[in-house]
């Protein structure tokens, strides 16, 4: 069941998101060569708690982090080890709060130093077509009008889309209804109302959209074990069109990256802090 937002309700929301943003940006400025992913789950949780918010990964399900660190041909749900990052990697950062009782979590992979250049391609197309999904999260639409118009952007650059894995509604909960897939046919799927919170994430491959789960239980990775990418943003649906909680703009401002591509699902410019 779909479980719409207030306007007070999606502003507290925002505030979550708006945490785990500047989270990402935080972690941005120690993402080097050398660093290790539990040293950065450290930082995260620190950070997170210094601002008056819990980790919202930590003890979900039995998550042992507050971030999931996700490395080169791992998708998802990487744990943090002591394995120093090394440049040419990407590192894909997931990150979730809980404050005033909502839940914010996106994600956002990283280049670290050099990359390959089918690698960054990757990494273009995959967070282009974040946007593109976002576009069809508005009035009238339906979850697979998302879905669709992320498949048909990635595959036609070739690359392979995740079926296991979803976005996801988002409120009280980490994850509610409805489950929002990187893949779908137009006109299927449960139909948006006003209101409504989700998390929006492609999770693309460089090759196979096959999948393998690690004895851990959690990291998983590609089938192929080429690199696969991953971003995500949190979305309300407001006055009948899409805005966004989250920013990958602190990330940007840590990276000397200039962007615009925000702009078109914001009602107002955004005022870092």
């Amino acid at each position: 069941m779909i479980i719409p937002k207030t306007r007070e309700e999606i502003e507290l929301m925002r505030e979550s998101s708006l945490l785990v943003s500047k989270t990402l940006g935080m972690l941005a400025t120690e993402l080097k060569p050398g660093i290790t992913t539990l040293q950065l789950d450290k930082m995260a949780e620190e950070f997170i708690r210094d601002h008056q918010a819990v980790p919202g990964f930590l003890g979900l399900y039995g998550c042992p982090s507050s971030i999931l660190t996700s490395v080169n041909e791992q998708i998802v749900h990487g744990l943090p080890n002591n394995r120093p990052i090394e440049e040419g990697d990407i590192v894909s950062v997931d990150c979730g709060v809980l404050k005033n009782e909502f839940y914010g979590d996106h994600a956002y992979t990283f280049e670290i130093g050099e990359v390959a250049p089918e690698t960054k391609k990757l990494l273009q197309i995959t967070k282009e077509s974040l946007y593109i999904g976002i576009s069809e999260f508005k009035a009238g639409n339906r979850v697979e009008d998302v879905g669709n118009a992320i498949q048909k952007y990635t595959e036609a650059a070739g690359y392979g889309v995740v079926r296991e894995l979803v976005g996801h509604g988002l409120g009280r909960k980490m994850h509610e209804d409805p489950e929002m897939p990187n893949y779908g046919k137009r006109g299927r799927g449960k139909l948006f109302v006003e209101g409504m919170v989700v998390a929006i994430e492609p999770m693309i491959n460089l090759g196979t959209k096959n999948i393998k789960q690690l004895k851990d239980g959690w990291t998983i990775i590609t089938a192929d074990k080429k690199p696969s990418a991953h971003f995500e943003h949190n979305v309300a649906l407001i006055d009948g069109k899409p805005e966004l909680l989250s920013t990958f703009s602190y990330i940007y401002e840590a990276l000397g990256i200039v962007s615009t591509e925000e702009v078109a699902f914001r009602k107002q410019p955004l005022v870092l802090s």
